[in-house]
């Protein structure tokens, strides 16, 4: 069409849609830029590049995050919060006012006893931090490590409480924590997501759910790495494409997209168009991440990236070759945080041990020990665990009780507990050799500094120099934050 008939046809609402919205990004991006959300560079790219680097609220501690998620949750007293009274009252029955108006995912109360521990405690490090004797490795790491024994969650149930965890509610559609990061932060990778997800064991519950992007553009999704062939399923050419006529036919549904954008200003074209260059710089930067070879001996040997699993009987650990499919995404993940990705989660299924416990938590944990600890260990001696923060953490812990479902002395595990459990947190900030909070005698309640789900992602945010009061999207008529409508920074954590 000839130019003088397309502006013949440029009607009334065309101009209003065209130039009102592009006023209105431009606000948009002044107003951001006023805030410390963005930097003036970033606000003129705003509509091409959701991931462009973001200045935070105030100076930073932390810059990039790695979220080791154990799903279905670690038995907290056979792990870290050591209980002899267990043992001096193991198959006792508490008293009813204890478990009166408690739900249970599977535990008769009637029938209910406490169940001790086989697990011997001894202290490590400066600080005299307390490790099972199933964590040999993670126990050296002590002085570097924060550990909170003292979290606390309103969800008993695994699929709620992961979502609360994730996403600061236990709720559906909501963005989770690497999306608000990326929200806030963008990303300083350019060839790699700004989430991505290595993903371990049976799958977790909560499936996508747990690195979706909620109400945010699609750019600030996790992205789910696979642990065998390609990283991204369709990120190879098809055989006979050469990568000019490839780049030709980016640049046509690039100039198609933006077209469609400068007239819907649909942000979500903006994350397509972002999605498609992205998977084009990926395509030679994915190989290269998952390529170990350039790793020496001494750090595959550090991680046990080349260990045989533990020979117990541990159905719920996911099958085959759990042991170096976890060690090499712990490799991985600091492989990712050196080319810039802002947030790496970590996740394997399942911890969930109504039974079996003794069998089944030593396999775990001897497949997450070793890796975890040469992760942080790497980190430091790279100087990068002073601004690389690392958390292990899952949904709840287990209860004091042990199972009694049916009445079959077999089953021989604990059930969920959102009272009281523990998470640990090293570098990015993070004021590790300290633990914080207490819990009472059998570990069943919590009896000084408790922490909600939502404290902690606070002072997470805090460290990433985010406010979180101030970190918010407008969606459906009301401002949404991580935190909810509660959150407090919890200033003992911070170094």
């Amino acid at each position: 069409m000839h130019p003088i008939s397309a502006l013949e046809q440029f009607t009334r609402r065309d101009f209003l849609t065209t130039t009102a919205n592009g006023i209105g990004m431009m606000a948009l991006g002044s107003i951001l830029t006023q805030e410390g959300l963005m930097t003036p560079a970033s606000a003129a790219a705003m509509p091409m590049d959701p991931l462009a680097p973001r200045k935070p609220h105030f100076p930073a501690k932390a810059k990039n995050c790695i979220c080791i998620f154990m799903e279905g949750a670690p038995s907290q007293m056979d792990l870290f919060d050591p209980k002899p009274k267990l043992n001096e009252l193991n198959g006792q029955a508490l008293p009813e006012s204890m478990t009166k108006n408690v739900r249970f995912a599977f535990i008769k109360k009637e029938t209910a006893r406490i169940m001790g521990s086989p697990r011997t405690f001894t202290k490590h490090g400066q600080c005299g931090m307390d490790f099972s004797d199933l964590l040999p490795h993670l126990a050296t790491c002590a002085d570097d490590l924060l550990m909170v024994r003292s979290m606390h969650t309103d969800q008993f149930n695994h699929h709620p409480g992961q979502l609360l965890l994730h996403t600061g509610r236990a709720t559906f559609g909501l963005p989770t924590m690497g999306s608000w990061l990326n929200y806030g932060l963008g990303s300083e990778s350019r060839n790699l997501p700004g989430y991505v997800v290595l993903s371990a064991g049976r799958g977790t519950s909560g499936g996508a759910s747990l690195w979706q992007s909620g109400f945010l553009p699609s750019s600030y999704a996790g992205v789910l790495f696979r642990n065998q062939g390609e990283p991204v399923l369709n990120l190879k050419n098809p055989e006979g494409l050469p990568t000019a006529l490839q780049r030709r036919g980016l640049d046509t549904l690039a100039e198609l997209n933006q077209q469609r954008f400068d007239q819907m200003r649909d942000p979500e074209i903006s994350s397509r168009i972002s999605a498609y260059e992205l998977a084009f710089r990926m395509q030679s930067a994915a190989p290269e991440l998952i390529d170990l070879s350039t790793e020496s001996d001494k750090t595959l040997e550090m991680y046990g990236v080349n260990r045989e699993d533990l020979k117990v009987k541990a159905d719920r650990a996911g099958g085959p070759g759990q042991y170096k499919s976890y060690a090499t995404n712990c490799l991985l993940a600091r492989r990712l945080v050196e080319r810039g990705v802002r947030f790496v989660s970590i996740m394997h299924a399942s911890w969930d041990h109504h039974s079996n416990l003794n069998n089944e938590l030593a396999f775990n944990a001897g497949m997450a020990d070793q890796p975890i600890a040469a992760l942080i260990k790497d980190l430091k001696d790279r100087g990068m665990l002073e601004d690389t923060m690392v958390i292990w953490c899952s949904e709840f812990g287990r209860t004091p009780l042990g199972e009694n479902r049916g009445g079959n002395p077999n089953v021989t595990g604990r059930d969920h507990h959102p009272f009281a459990f523990t998470i640990l947190m090293a570098g990015g900030g993070i004021k590790g050799g300290q633990v914080y909070g207490e819990t009472d005698e059998i570990g069943w309640g919590i009896t000084k500094d408790p922490v909600h789900m939502n404290d902690f992602h606070a002072t997470m945010l805090h460290l990433f120099g985010l406010d979180h009061l101030k970190l918010t999207h407008r969606f459906q008529g009301r401002d949404f934050r991580l935190t909810d409508v509660g959150g407090k920074v919890i200033p003992a954590w911070i170094a």
